[in-house]
């Protein structure tokens, strides 16, 4: 797994901007700060982590462990243009199942950064040796819901008021799946 870290790979996005996505370091605490500094509070309240706080994100960087956490950065001229994760457990009933977690900043949404980056990580899941993965989100996501179909993910369940938004209101979650080895036969 200690390979990864180096892993460095450039993408290209629709409108033709090119970004680099590689795994984040602990160099990159200043950028990320900036980056959730960036997003509106309308995006801030659906990230799972109050990322505000710079507790929250110096604990990140702390406790860094590629086998448990895989963070993906999208970046473009030393600036963070969204942030993706994979989630993993060592063992237990969910060791073949990996979460992901994806922000992406406002100006690159439907821009084709989302798909680009859930593609690497469904890479990252195949060779991390998983069989699952899971995302969780608002339902009225319209637009990622669409990038994860895109990407190979299907509605396993929508959960009615499970959540809060940020004025209290009832948000209804979506979970969605993806059979990772059927995806990858399919795309062979």
């Amino acid at each position: 797994m200690m390979k990864m870290k180096g892993l460095k790979k450039k993408g290209k996005l629709k409108d033709g901007t090119e970004v680099h996505l590689r795994p984040m370091v602990k160099t990159d605490r200043k950028q990320l700060g900036e980056f959730f500094g960036r997003l509106t509070p309308s995006v801030l309240q659906y990230v799972r982590n109050d990322v505000t706080d710079p507790n929250v994100i110096d604990r990140w960087f702390d406790q860094l462990d590629y086998d448990h956490v895989f963070p993906l950065l999208a970046i473009k001229d030393e600036q963070i243009l969204a942030n993706a994760s994979l989630h993993r457990v060592a063992h237990g009933w969910r060791k073949h199942l990996g979460a992901v977690r994806i922000v992406v900043e406002p100006d690159f949404h439907e821009k084709g950064l989302g798909t680009l980056m859930i593609n690497e990580l469904v890479d990252l899941a195949l060779e991390f040796g998983l069989e699952k993965l899971m995302v969780e989100f608002p339902l009225k996501a319209h637009g990622a819901l669409a990038m994860f179909k895109k990407a190979g993910f299907s509605p396993r369940g929508v959960i009615e008021g499970l959540m809060k938004g940020r004025h209290g209101e009832d948000i209804d979650v979506v979970i969605m799946v993806m059979d990772v080895a059927a995806y990858a036969d399919k795309a062979r």
